[in-house]
């Protein structure tokens, strides 16, 4: 769907979320709404590696699945998964992205993701860490001339992950992460959802 950047929102909602069936609700009810919980914040930072290179719909529509694939997205069950042929099994899924190295990163990030909520008590203190007053930020994008796609602090998280032995988890994938994590908001100034909340 072609882009009017003088024209971001519509209808009440940001123009980009009309692209897919499945936008409009990530939108409405996730997208910079802030969330707190360690399963919810792997679900997040799991789909977004597995989407790499294909785009946040190919995991969007294959939710369900990978839910029942990986345990509802705990990470202490997903962290052992590569013993006993859980990756065979999962290469045989055909509910999710069947791609090896993908599926081996969702493993090795659920242990880095365990050390990392052992070391400061919970993922989104992690997260929080690299911001300024350990706060979540509120942009105020006009037009899509101010859209980014990376940040400053999104380099320094990716950095850092890396570091830590996470997988699939560029700068990009972090300032994804950051947005439907609500650690930072990026709706359009005239959005109705731009101030909403859910619960996390």
């Amino acid at each position: 769907m072609e882009i009017d950047p003088e024209q971001p929102v519509i209808d009440g909602r940001c123009e980009w979320c009309r692209d897919y069936p499945l936008y409009v609700p990530y939108h409405d009810n996730e997208w910079g709404k802030p969330v707190s919980d360690d399963r919810d914040l792997f679900e997040r930072l799991t789909l977004l590696g597995a989407q790499s290179s294909l785009g946040l719909n190919s995991v969007l529509k294959r939710r369900e699945e990978y839910r029942k694939a990986f345990y509802n997205f705990d990470p202490y069950k997903v962290a052992v998964m590569g013993r006993n042929g859980g990756v065979f099994d999962l290469m045989n899924n055909k509910g999710i992205i069947r791609k090896e190295d993908k599926i081996w990163s969702a493993i090795t990030n659920a242990q880095a993701f365990i050390r990392v909520v052992k070391e400061f008590g919970s993922f989104e203190k992690y997260i929080l860490s690299f911001f300024p007053e350990g706060r979540r930020i509120v942009n105020h994008p006009k037009s899509y001339f101010e859209i980014r796609y990376s940040s400053p602090i999104s380099d320094a998280i990716s950095k850092d992950m890396y570091k830590r032995g996470f997988n699939y988890c560029t700068s990009i994938i972090c300032y994804e992460f950051l947005q439907w994590a609500g650690f930072i908001n990026d709706h359009f100034e005239n959005c109705r959802f731009k101030y909403t909340s859910t619960p996390s």
